[in-house]
């Protein structure tokens, strides 16, 4: 029996400036016979094209995109300030030279077909609707070009609607 159950977006009590900029969240994609996760810091959530959203951004160089790539949704999963050793290891090992989510002591699990994590306080569901790589001409602040992006890797943009909220 899962310790989840489905809440509606309008039911949703978190706060995305803490849970995104503060404790982060992984970014997890692939199917049943592999999948990726990678934590992230930058990202958001509310309504687009008369849906309910939420954005991420992935570096180029990031093995996860791979898997966000190739597949229609991928999973937001929170885990809350406690996890934060656990979140900062995953967003520094990558999944290419080694099997993270074991190591990291975390247990994959399915909505369908879209990965998640068991030990996650909350999970969004969500199918990919937009990709596009951030243009530097387009900054209207000249400061963040330099001070982000040094190495000009720069991020893909997802939009991505959320189709379920998970919460324990």
């Amino acid at each position: 029996m899962s310790a989840f159950h489905e809440i509606t977006p309008k039911e949703y009590a978190g706060n995305p400036f803490r849970e995104i900029g503060d404790e982060w969240m992984l970014i997890t994609a692939g199917t049943r016979e592999k999948c990726n996760t990678m934590t992230a810091s930058w990202g958001g959530m509310g309504v687009l094209w008369s849906k309910n959203v939420a954005y991420i951004f992935i570096r180029p160089t990031r093995y996860t995109k791979e898997f966000v790539d190739a597949q229609e949704t991928l999973s937001l999963d929170f885990f809350g300030g406690e996890w934060h050793d656990t979140l900062s290891y995953l967003g520094a090992a990558s999944g290419r030279d080694e099997d993270k989510i074991a190591k990291a002591g975390l247990h994959v699990a399915f909505d369908g077909e879209t990965p998640y994590f068991d030990e996650a306080k909350r999970v969004l569901v969500c199918r990919k609707l937009y990709a596009q790589e951030l243009d530097p001409a387009c900054f209207a602040d000249p400061t963040i070009d330099p001070r982000c992006y040094p190495k000009k890797d720069y991020h893909t943009m997802y939009v991505c609607e959320v189709l379920k909220i998970l919460e324990r």
